[in-house]
Parts: structure tokens; C-alpha cells; sequence
């Protein structure tokens, strides 16, 4: 869909632009693509599965490439182990995100008796329930950087640090975006608002086999 989305764009429209795509070396079956998903995935951010809209505990949760797996599995866990629904949100450009809301944000500036135009980021989570994590296999201000336009509690999970080489589940252990640290950084961000206690923080830490007291992987 970017493909094609780039072709109209540099062929047809003629605009002087261009286009690349990120491909990572690992084989795995992509979710199905949503109705409707279209306008979002050019603008960076798409919904991929909503979540219970009953359940009293919410959390948005949003994932970007290969990640975007551990994200779901994340979900899963909070949903299995916790009674936590979540909506997930897959995020195919964090940067396209951003340069929609800059233009929007300097339209309005701009146009000050106008209607206030309001960015894609958040027209999408604003109105929904519950703190926001988003976890990469990127440095955290890859997702960082639309951090101004998310309503409500924002956490990033990155990788920082120094390079490694090992199988994939103990470096995205090591660097703490996988499943286990999103579900632990969605508990923590709804402890950080009342929503749970911390004895449930503490729980998820011993139930997932985490190490508090291991170094920091940015410093490591």
C-alpha cells in the first residue's frame, strides 16, 4: 500500500518526493489487514485490534515492525494474567506521524481564526481509555518524537544500547521491549494513575521472571 501510495505520488502527481521501505531479515506471518486501515497506515498509525470496550482496565498499546508481534503477545498477557484489555495499534512510520502533526501544528499557528486542525496521532487516541506504551526495535526516541501530540501517559520502550549479537527473544529480553516489558510497563503506567496497585507491578516481575536489580542495557 506505501508502494503504491509513493507511485501515485512520484509518477502520476509528479511530487518531488521519495519513498523507502524498511525490511527486516526475519520470517513471520503478518495480521491481516484491518477494513478501513488505509488512511492510517499512510498516516503512520493504524488500529490492528481493539480491545473489550467493557472492560473497566484499559491501555493502548502501539508496535512497530517485527516488535509488533511482542506487542500482541504483550496484550494477551495482560488480558490472560491480569484482566486488562487493550487496544493495539500498529505504527508503520512513528516519523510520518510526526511530520503530519508539525504541519498541523504550524497550519494552525498559522491560522489562528480558523478551526484548529487536530493531528492523526491524536485524533486516534484521543477519547480512549487508559495509559499509552509503545515499544520498537528502535532507540526510544524513534517512538518518542509524537510524544507531544498523545493524550494522556505516554511510555516508550526502545532498544538503547550497544549492539549484541544473540537469538532475537534474549535480546529483545535484554533490551526490555518484549512482551513481558510491555505488559510490566502497561501495569506500572496504570499503577502510576490508581487504576492498580503496585503489589500487582511487583507480581508481574515475579511472574515473568524479570531481574530487578540487572544493569540498565543502555549503560551496558
Amino acid at each position: 500500500m506505501i508502494i503504491q501510495d509513493g507511485l501515485r505520488r512520484m509518477y502520476k502527481e509528479q511530487e518531488d518526493v521519495f519513498y523507502y521501505i524498511t525490511l527486516m531479515n526475519e520470517n513471520y506471518e503478518h495480521p491481516a489487514l484491518p477494513g478501513g486501515a488505509e488512511q492510517g497506515i499512510l498516516k503512520g498509525m493504524y488500529l490492528l485490534r481493539e480491545g473489550d470496550a467493557a472492560a473497566k482496565r484499559r491501555v493502548q498499546l502501539l508496535g512497530s515492525g517485527t516488535i509488533l508481534r511482542e506487542v500482541i503477545a504483550g496484550a494477551n498477557l495482560l488480558a490472560q494474567d491480569y484482566g486488562i484489555s487493550a487496544d493495539i495499534w500498529s505504527c508503520p512510520s512513528f516519523t510520518e506521524a510526526r511530520r503530519e502533526a508539525m504541519d498541523i501544528e504550524r497550519w494552525n499557528m498559522l491560522h489562528p481564526e480558523e478551526t484548529a486542525k487536530v493531528p492523526w496521532v491524536t485524533q486516534c487516541l484521543g477519547g480512549r481509555p487508559g495509559p499509552v506504551i509503545a515499544s520498537t526495535d528502535y532507540i526510544k526516541m524513534y517512538a518518542d518524537q509524537i510524544r507531544a501530540w498523545v493524550p494522556g501517559r505516554y511510555r516508550v520502550l526502545g532498544t538503547d544500547g550497544f549492539g549484541r549479537s544473540d537469538y532475537r527473544s534474549k535480546l529483545r529480553s535484554f533490551f526490555e521491549v518484549d512482551r513481558h516489558f510491555v505488559a510490566l510497563a502497561a501495569l506500572q503506567s496504570l499503577a502510576a494513575e490508581g487504576a492498580v496497585s503496585p503489589t500487582t507491578c511487583a507480581d508481574a516481575i515475579k511472574r515473568y521472571q524479570i531481574d530487578p536489580e540487572r544493569g540498565n542495557p543502555a549503560r551496558s
